[in-house]
């Protein structure tokens, strides 16, 4: 491989803004496909989870070529949970596309993004995307993302950002809302001319490159991947590693591959600028610097914003434990997690305080961060039990109490307004703003994360599923005092076996139910959520007694409502502290902490701290 011209580049974007849509034309323009080769949409999406809740949960690479100029591209995650995806390939990149919906307008992630890249330095370029949606308004959208820069505090040169109109999904760019473009032309030449490629003479410098991603391979170990700065990398190079910790060690480079459209290709050297993948180091870890052997110049560490939110991963100990999960032990579960802290660097995984306790504490920024993780482990055959999620408190200056707070957006008919005004403030939000076109409503509260645990479900049912909700990380502040939580009791089995129609019918009138006919439980297992504030131990598994009279229409078959099936998020927000949510490869359940009815009265006045 030559010595090219390179350019870095990051889409960054809020949910649904259109990345990973702008990025499937930039290869398809760049030439990274055959003319008759079939692609399917959100290439780059290719984790399984990705594609089926159609969000980026992972950054990933891809290169194309322009004009002989190699473009590096990196798709970003646009939720909030995964920003720690964004802070550490921001260094990576020499500018980033900020996509923003002409209609929507700058979402509340769009300013966490686009802090990381301006305190980087990088001068953005914009593109409003979605010009062709009938209620886009991109003149307004430029001027409140102008706004935002001012509010960041950028400088003068990142104010004068170029603008580009566009349609990702046509793979149109535009200079000017007038024209009318044909292709993603104007966006190419408006990288090239404002950012110019990585200068070819740091090639010349001694090698200084810094890891920011890692992957695995099965083959051959732990990939390090990250730019190169300065100098060259060559395969079978020797070279300090510079860990975090300033400790020096000796390694040997023994691959390296470099993109070439949405492959990784084997080169024998790579220069200054390029984003490289290389194999051989089992000890590296994000922000270790790769320097030449004895010239050390280590660089700034990559600094990730701490955890907000944490859960108990448990050892799963109900009746059903081990019956379709392969992996149930403590010892697979901390095998797993250790795996995961390898590349997964908004994590962190703690002991659980109480040794008599089989689990580990696992800390993410989100309930989405983590309940992808679950989620991935119980694909992969783990069984466990997932406590309560509890956001992370942390000590002010003068020892106050301060807890994460969230800046959250919401769009709703304005019908519904009330109900859900009601709630927020009675969860101590704060409304910092309002509008509202006489149809529908866009209101903005401050509001405790603790709060919003549990808040989603209820605010799909309050808004007849036509709500919109979006929400980011708001910094911390004082404790604002004690949420009330669930209202509601449970339904609790008192016996085990298969549930049965004729039972299910007597208990809907007690309440919703989260089970069906034929479905297997045990005692303590919760099956449905009870209409009043009390728990309620119910037998779903009892059948009608038999006789020999039978009277007209008192046997015709019994029709039940279709019980709530609860996805995995949807478990987490629900349970409270003393209940657990039981994931297995094949079914989740619901389930009281502590079984026996006798254990239950036992605790009842335990703290929930003693799990913690």
């Amino acid at each position: 491989m030559s010595n090219q011209k390179i350019i870095n580049i990051a889409v960054i974007a809020h949910v649904d803004a259109g990345k990973s849509t702008l990025v499937d034309a930039l290869l398809k323009q760049g030439g990274a496909f055959r003319d008759n080769q079939e692609v399917v949409e959100q290439i780059m999406d290719s984790n399984d989870q990705e594609r089926e809740r159609g969000i980026t949960i992972y950054s990933k690479n891809c290169a194309i070529e322009y004009k002989g100029t190699k473009i590096n591209i990196v798709d970003t995650p646009g939720h909030a949970d995964f920003s720690s995806e964004v802070e550490r390939i921001m260094k990576t990149v020499d500018t980033v596309i900020l996509l923003v919906d002409s209609s929507e307008g700058p979402m509340p992630q769009t300013r966490f993004v686009l802090s990381k890249a301006l305190e980087l330095g990088l001068n953005p370029i914009l593109m409003i995307n979605k010009i062709d949606k009938k209620d886009q308004r991109a003149e307004e959208v430029v001027e409140e993302v102008l706004e935002l820069f001012m509010e960041l505090d950028a400088t003068d040169e990142q104010l004068n950002f170029t603008t580009l109109y566009g349609i990702a999904r046509e793979g149109i760019a535009q200079l000017s809302l007038d024209e009318k473009g044909i292709d993603l032309s104007p966006m190419f030449e408006t990288i090239i001319e404002q950012i110019g490629t990585y200068p070819i003479e740091l090639a010349d410098k001694p090698l200084k490159m810094q890891v920011s991603s890692l992957a695995y391979d099965s083959f051959i170990g732990r990939l390090g991947i990250g730019r190169i700065f300065e100098g060259k990398i060559t395969e079978g190079q020797t070279v300090s590693v510079v860990k975090n910790n300033s400790e020096v060690k000796q390694a040997k480079i023994s691959k390296l591959t470099v993109y070439q459209g949405l492959n990784k290709v084997n080169v024998k050297e790579a220069y200054a600028g390029d984003i490289i993948t290389f194999a051989g180091i089992d000890h590296i870890s994000i922000g270790d610097t790769i320097n030449e052997l004895n010239n050390i110049n280590p660089m700034e560490p990559i600094t990730i914003e701490e955890p907000t939110m944490s859960m108990n991963f448990l050892v799963n100990t109900s009746p059903f434990a081990g019956k379709v999960g392969k992996f149930v032990t403590s010892r697979n579960i901390k095998e797993r997690l250790e795996k995961e802290l390898e590349v997964n660097v908004g994590l962190k995984v703690k002991p659980l305080d109480n040794p008599t306790i089989e689990g580990f504490k696992v800390l993410g920024r989100g309930e989405l961060h983590l309940s992808v993780l679950i989620e991935q482990m119980r694909r992969e055959g783990f069984e466990l039990a997932i406590s309560k999620p509890e956001v992370i408190f942390k000590k002010g200056e003068n020892g106050t109490l301060l807890e994460p707070m969230e800046k959250v957006i919401l769009n709703i008919p304005t019908e519904y307004s009330g109900t859900v005004i009601n709630k927020l403030n009675q969860r101590k939000g704060l409304m910092t703003d309002m509008d509202s076109d006489g149809v529908r409503d866009k209101i903005v509260y401050n509001i405790p994360l603790r709060a919003l645990i549990g808040f989603r479900s209820e605010f799909t049912n309050d808004t007849h599923g036509e709500g919109i909700m979006v929400r980011s990380s708001n910094g911390f502040e004082a404790y604002k005092g004690e949420i009330e939580s669930r209202k509601n009791g449970v339904l609790i089995s008192m016996a085990a076996g298969k549930t049965l129609p004729y039972a299910l019918n007597n208990l809907e009138e007690r309440g919703i139910l989260f089970v069906g006919p034929q479905v297997e439980v045990y005692d303590g297992m919760i099956v449905g959520q009870h209409s009043r504030d009390n728990d309620l131990e119910v037998n779903p598994t009892t059948g009608k007694k038999l006789t020999n009279t039978r009277a007209s229409g008192s046997d015709d078959s019994v029709k039940l409502t279709p019980p709530k099936l609860m996805t995995l998020e949807e478990a987490l927000e629900y349970i409270e502290w003393d209940e657990l949510v039981e994931v297995t490869p094949e079914d989740i359940r619901l389930r009281k902490r502590w079984l026996s009815n006798t254990e239950r009265r036992q605790h009842r006045n335990d703290n929930k701290k003693v799990f913690e």
